[in-house]
């Protein structure tokens, strides 16, 4: 099978590259130019260079950055302006490694794309991956589900460690078994702040309302803050802690309460991607990476707006983040939410 291989220059697509290839397929490498960091891509360019060598492979180098600029980074920037949490990564593979690559793919007669992500695909649907504190699932949910046909992630059966074990047995791939693993959000080098900065003035102080709309304190600029951050703001005489329940982007305000004020029970998602041919249905539901999931009842309309009432309340939901909903280990739909 001739089967294009996103390589990073890290240590699960290379790890990826060579299984497919001792497998007897076709392997082509493709290297991606997302940003204009300076110096990071003739570093990873190099590591992709070695490994091609390596596995006799052809490799590509795909400039995608005006793509990458248009679909990723500035909704990255403008979500954070209207006050909300942005999911880059879900955004990236969707536009991106599953759209513009897949494209690629194609247009070189590849039958498959594979990647390094840590997940399974059975029967046209996400799956979570083996190695569950490693699981790229949620990131992955965004997708368009015609291009699931298309992929393959080798690493889905495999704990992360193995694959370090792996790399580290051969002599050529040993010092990707022991380098740094790569940032969550490869353009922010420290804090997403610093990104901001280069397209506004994050340093605008402004004030910090309680729940009733009583001013009570100062805040330094509300792109410092997303729902639920309860330092860096100031709350006078409180006798408890508060957490950011609300953003007001246009007035510079930021709304703080108690933890009880934060709790959740109800949302809204904005045109569903859905997996599954059902409109109301049972399930479980993650409304942020890290988050455990909580059951739910989903209603969906004919605009495909989905109404999510859970089971129990969830704390911090975020405007901008995605929520990926589950039945077991299978990913059944996603949304942003709202």
């Amino acid at each position: 099978m001739k089967i294009l291989v996103a390589m990073s220059g890290g240590v699960d697509s290379t790890v990826t590259a060579y299984k497919l290839k001792q497998a007897g397929h076709e392997v082509i490498g493709c290297y991606m130019k997302l940003h204009g960091k300076p110096g990071y891509h003739e570093e990873n360019i190099a590591k992709v260079e070695k490994v091609a060598k390596f596995l006799q492979i052809p490799y590509h180098i795909l400039d995608l950055q005006e793509d990458f600029k248009a679909k990723v980074y500035m909704p990255f920037i403008n979500t954070y302006k209207e006050g909300k949490t942005p999911n880059p990564c879900a955004l990236c593979n969707r536009f991106i490694k599953l759209g513009k690559l897949l494209e690629f793919a194609k247009s070189l007669g590849c039958e498959k794309l594979a990647t390094g992500h840590y997940a399974r695909l059975e029967n046209g649907c996400i799956r979570v991956a083996v190695d569950e504190s490693k699981d790229q699932s949620y990131f992955l949910a965004n997708a368009d589900k015609e291009a699931l046909q298309y992929l393959i992630f080798p690493l889905g059966e495999m704990k992360k460690e193995d694959v370090k074990k792996f790399a580290s047995t051969i002599e050529v791939l040993k010092s990707f078994a022991t380098q740094k693993e790569s940032s969550e959000i490869c353009f922010v080098e420290n804090t997403y702040v610093d990104v901001l900065e280069q397209f506004m003035d994050t340093k605008i102080k402004g004030d910090v309302l309680d729940s009733s709309g009583k001013v009570v304190g100062e805040h330094n600029g509300y792109m410092h803050y997303t729902i639920g951050k309860r330092r860096g703001f100031e709350v006078r005489g409180a006798h408890e802690p508060h957490f950011v329940l609300k953003i007001n982007p246009k007035e510079n305000q930021i709304v703080v309460g108690t933890k009880e004020e934060l709790k959740t029970k109800k949302f809204k998602l904005e045109n569903i991607n859905l997996f599954i041919n059902k409109k109301i249905f049972d399930c479980e539901v993650k409304i942020r990476y890290r988050s455990k999931s909580v059951p739910c009842e989903v209603l969906v309309d004919e605009n495909l707006n989905a109404q999510i009432t859970l089971k129990e309340p969830v704390y911090g939901l975020a405007s901008g983040q995605m929520a990926v909903f589950y039945e077991e280990d299978r990913v059944i739909a996603s949304g942003f939410i709202s």
